[in-house]
């Protein structure tokens, strides 16, 4: 069975750990940050954890609701961290620009944790926060609430999604990362014309460009359609009619808010 979760004023510890310092919320999440960028998530345990606090590890779940609930409270923190001194300024586009590359930029900071942490859902105050500046932002705009629903999930799904990808790749090697680089000139501009006729003719482009991420364009490429659909120019319509499946995800698909298939 679970341990109860204590409350923040009764967790917390009268004496310092061995090692000098006094337990907190934060100071676990940010050491368990630390240690997932030095050694991925599999080498995050209870007992690692608590070694290199200098506390006994059973202590650690006074604060959180076992390993789970620390991997939430790390997700919470990159989000924080996204939120941390982002300001709207009303005009919709902007902000939601803005807070993507937040969003993103946090998670890249710390790959092995985006990995570990990006598909989660906190429930989290600055979680909510941030999915409740999203929905402003979009209400605000003046796009109905079934659309700005719609485009809220493709945003955040999106922001998180090519969080994932890029820290997949910053969480290789980097001679595993170099190697995948450069296989678009070792491979990929080598290819022959006669057979390979659009790859031939776009390799050099391609090279320069497939080591970037992709994430600033896929946002400008969302939100230029988002912009279209407000002021009526989308080409296939607004509303629902654009989306195929209005009353919730495609079946089968999985994405942050569902995994369920």
């Amino acid at each position: 069975m679970a341990k109860d979760v204590v409350a923040e004023e009764g967790r917390r510890r009268r004496r310092p750990t061995r090692q000098g310092t006094v337990l907190s919320e934060r100071l676990i999440v940010e050491t368990a940050l630390r240690m997932v960028r030095e050694h991925g998530s599999a080498g995050l345990s209870a007992r690692r954890l608590g070694a290199a606090l200098g506390a006994d590890p059973s202590t650690l779940y006074r604060y959180f609701d076992g390993m789970d609930g620390l991997t939430l409270a790390i997700g919470e923190e990159l989000i924080g961290r996204a939120l941390a001194g982002w300001v709207p300024t009303g005009r919709w586009r902007e902000d939601l620009r803005s807070l993507g590359l937040r969003i993103h930029g946090a998670y890249l900071a710390h790959p092995q944790a985006a990995l570990l942490t990006a598909s989660r859902v906190t429930g989290r105050p600055r979680e909510i926060a941030a999915d409740e500046a999203i929905l402003a932002s979009l209400r605000g705009a003046g796009f109905e609430d079934v659309d700005a629903v719609r485009i809220y999930h493709a945003y955040i799904d999106q922001s998180l999604a090519f969080a994932a990808l890029d820290a997949g790749a910053l969480a290789l090697s980097e001679k595993a990362r170099d190697s995948d680089e450069d296989r678009w000139e070792s491979t990929y501009a080598r290819l022959p014309a006669q057979e390979y006729p659009n790859i031939a003719a776009t390799a050099g482009l391609l090279a320069a460009r497939m080591p970037h991420s992709a994430y600033p364009v896929a946002l400008e490429m969302l939100l230029d359609a988002a912009e279209r659909e407000l002021g009526g120019g989308g080409g296939d319509g607004g509303g629902e009619q654009s989306d195929p499946h209005p009353g919730g995800p495609c079946p089968g698909a999985g994405s942050r808010r569902s995994v369920r298939s």
